[in-house]
């Protein structure tokens, strides 16, 4: 389903979210659409489409579950399926007035070319507008995820929750990693003060700043002169289990889009960093970044290299490995609410496969004595601590290097840190040191 501009232009607000939105059903990634439609809306209308996009998908079970009573049978029709759901989250979740939601909404469906569906859409809108506290109390206690990951979640976390599902239905803060070779944090808090944008240093990241407001990121101090990235709290902790990596040759597998990359090399003196990845241009992101953030001045030697992580070879003596691995990204729900759409639970034990053949690779390329960083944003153990297991079990070679931390729940190997409300997403980390 190819983006048609001339026809999406004609659309009205709701009609364009609702086509985006059909999009994702049939399998794409909003951060491959998203950039597009938004361009494509007028400036006064784009944040109330990106708050229309992203919060119908993080509320999107919820509001199926919500829905299927009121429906005689199925809609057996995705398209007018987002329009229902986005129609409901208006009336539940904004303050924009019950009858300009609900004649927007049903504009929407005839504008989409499904006009004998619009009664049925009118109709459950108006219910739902007459018992509007009802559907919220409905729709606060549903845990909002497929119900594969919601039995997998509550399987591995039976202590976390119901605070841990709370946490991800929300949207995650917006952080900022600030780049010491331009600026201190404290003085970037000041820079922010003085243009009264409300900010407050992360409690485990001593480079990261949470700001407490929206914000449009190109337009915030500094950005072009590469004072900070933005990167999420829990991601930035990467650094502090690293040793003084002085005169290292460090590969960063896996490297798109570059925030541990550029982390590396602004915090560390390193001789050489090899940052690979299977995504020429997602690679390409990497050297935007390092050039955004002036980083190639710098006295480490850095190549990018476009190759599978899983037949990679090294030709010399690598001292440490960061591996971020590909995962279900389950610990980064908040900020990617498609992904409640688009992951399946058969894709769980492929992307372990995945991750098992870059780990044995990978540490095939190490050097007796280095170490590897493992690396996910997943809170599933069956990526995380039961991939380690099975990692041990198999290389008498590897050593865990314990994670001395105040932050993070201690697993049988590595620590995992949960997605918690105004804090960071969900990640794993591990450390490993290879022994002769």
């Amino acid at each position: 389903m190819k983006l048609e501009p001339s026809k999406l232009a004609s659309y009205n607000l709701r009609a364009k979210v609702a086509t985006l939105l059909t999009h994702i059903q049939s399998g794409e990634s909003l951060s491959n659409l998203l950039d597009d439609y938004i361009s494509k809306v007028n400036d006064k209308d784009r944040a109330l489409f990106h708050e229309l996009t992203l919060c119908t998908l993080r509320h999107w079970h919820a509001l199926k579950a919500a829905t299927l009573p009121l429906l005689k049978k199925d809609l057996e029709n995705p398209t007018v399926e987002a329009v229902l759901y986005l129609g409901i989250y208006q009336l539940i979740y904004t303050r924009i007035p019950a009858h300009a939601s609900i004649s927007e909404t049903v504009e929407a469906v005839k504008q989409l070319g499904f006009s004998p569906l619009s009664g049925v859409v009118n109709a459950i809108l108006r219910l739902v507008s007459r018992d509007l506290e009802s559907f919220r109390k409905t729709l606060n206690k549903a845990h909002g995820l497929p119900s594969w990951l919601y039995k997998k979640i509550k399987k591995d976390w039976p202590d976390y929750t119901p605070e841990l599902f709370n946490a991800l239905k929300e949207s995650a803060p917006l952080t900022l990693r600030i780049n010491q070779q331009k600026i201190t944090r404290n003085q970037y808090l000041e820079l922010l003060n003085q243009l009264d944008i409300q900010a407050r240093a992360c409690e485990f990241s001593d480079v990261g700043t949470q700001l407490l407001s929206p914000q449009v990121i190109p337009k915030l101090p500094g950005f072009k002169d590469g004072y900070f990235s933005v990167q999420d709290e829990h991601a930035q902790l990467c650094n502090q289990l690293l040793k003084n990596l002085d005169i290292t040759t460090v590969v960063d597998a896996c490297a798109a889009p570059g925030g541990k990359t550029t982390h590396l090399v602004e915090q560390f003196k390193i001789k050489k960093l090899l940052a690979i990845d299977s995504s020429e241009s997602r690679l390409k992101k990497v050297e935007d970044n390092l050039s955004r953030l002036d980083l190639y001045h710098m006295d480490t030697e850095i190549k990018l290299i476009h190759t599978d992580a899983t037949q990679w070879q090294t030709t010399e003596k690598v001292d440490l490995i960061l591996l971020d691995a590909p995962c279900s990204a389950t610990g980064v729900i908040r900020r990617h609410p498609d992904i409640r759409l688009l992951r399946k639970s058969s894709d769980i034990q492929q992307t372990i496969d995945i991750q098992k053949n870059i780990i044995n690779n990978m540490w095939q390329q190490l050097s007796i004595g280095g170490h590897l960083l493992y690396i996910t944003c997943s809170i599933l153990k069956a990526e995380n601590e039961h991939q380690m297991e099975d990692f041990f079990s198999k290389n008498q070679n590897a050593k865990e290097v314990k994670i001395p931390t105040d932050w993070g729940i201690e697993q049988k190997y590595g620590k995992q840190l949960l997605p918690k409300t105004h804090h960071g997403d969900g990640f794993y980390y591990c450390l490993i040191q290879k022994q002769a």
